[in-house]
């Protein structure tokens, strides 16, 4: 004897239909998610690159206006703004900390504070400013901002 299953031969073609429709949708979804989490990853990677980059240029900024201060007579006025691979713009601004009969007057550069005691004498403030040149670049600005004090 043989079984005949009727219930599932009247209804077969249409939930077939169904749940094919139903999977490519299911499909579709996910691979759109895909995308979307794929394009946010590489604008972060790419941010998180810049930003990566600036911190490390302004190290170096400090490391070569340093450099210049040690080339240089006492405070001279050594503040510059320099393009690293067209893409990067560094500023330096340089402010000294003498005591009161410092040569900052005379060689042009800028006086922070005067200190009292000789231990103190001889720093420099030095503000290191990187930020993004172009915007197409990166999906934000991109701003680094370095203070330090350095002993002379």
């Amino acid at each position: 004897m043989q079984r005949k299953n009727s219930i599932l031969k009247k209804g077969r073609s249409g939930i077939a239909m169904i749940m094919a429709i139903s999977v490519i949708v299911i499909i579709a979804t996910i691979m759109a998610l895909a995308i979307s989490l794929t394009s946010q990853t590489t604008k972060r990677t790419t941010d998180t690159y810049l930003y990566e980059q600036s911190v490390l240029l302004a190290h170096s900024a400090a490391e070569y206006a340093l450099l210049r201060i040690s080339q240089s007579p006492p405070c001279s006025n050594l503040d510059t703004t320099f393009t690293q691979d067209t893409l990067y713009n560094i500023t330096i601004n340089l402010r000294y900390i003498y005591d009161s009969n410092a040569p900052c007057n005379a060689n042009g550069g800028t006086l922070y504070t005067t200190v009292t005691t000789p231990e103190q004498n001889g720093s420099v403030l030095m503000d290191i400013t990187v930020d993004i040149n172009d915007t197409t670049v990166a999906t934000e600005p991109v701003r680094y901002f370095k203070r330090t004090l350095q002993k002379l």
